[in-house]
């Protein structure tokens, strides 16, 4: 076999199982719920939820449900996020979901007072 191919089947075998543990390593995406409730702890739909990466700044947005509930998928889990709702003017308290917390779904619950 010629030597510059047995040198190249080398580091490509080299390069996988470096890859193949990497990947094995890296932590798996995250997930956020929760649920926007009034003050009264009636479920509010139709709250606008907001997530930001304290990373990037980028925001994400999401309408909660019917009863209430929102959900965020795919987040990185070596980053810091910031979430809060609004309704009609109003808005809830911004929380943290901490890169620290090693949850695969975690759940934070959003409470809207009402004026």
């Amino acid at each position: 076999m010629n030597r510059k191919l047995i040198t190249s089947l080398v580091l490509l075998s080299i390069m996988a199982v470096v890859c193949a543990s990497y990947a094995s390593d890296s932590p798996a995406a995250r997930t956020l719920q929760g649920q926007v409730m009034k003050d009264t702890e009636a479920p509010l739909p139709g709250a606008v939820v907001y997530l930001k990466n304290t990373k990037t700044q980028s925001v994400r947005s999401f309408i909660s449900d019917d009863k209430g509930n929102y959900r965020f998928t795919s987040l990185t889990p070596n980053v810091d996020y910031e979430v809060h709702a609004e309704y009609k003017g109003s808005r809830s308290d911004t929380k943290t979901l901490s890169s620290f917390d090693s949850r695969s779904t975690a759940t934070i619950n959003l409470k809207i007072n009402s004026n």
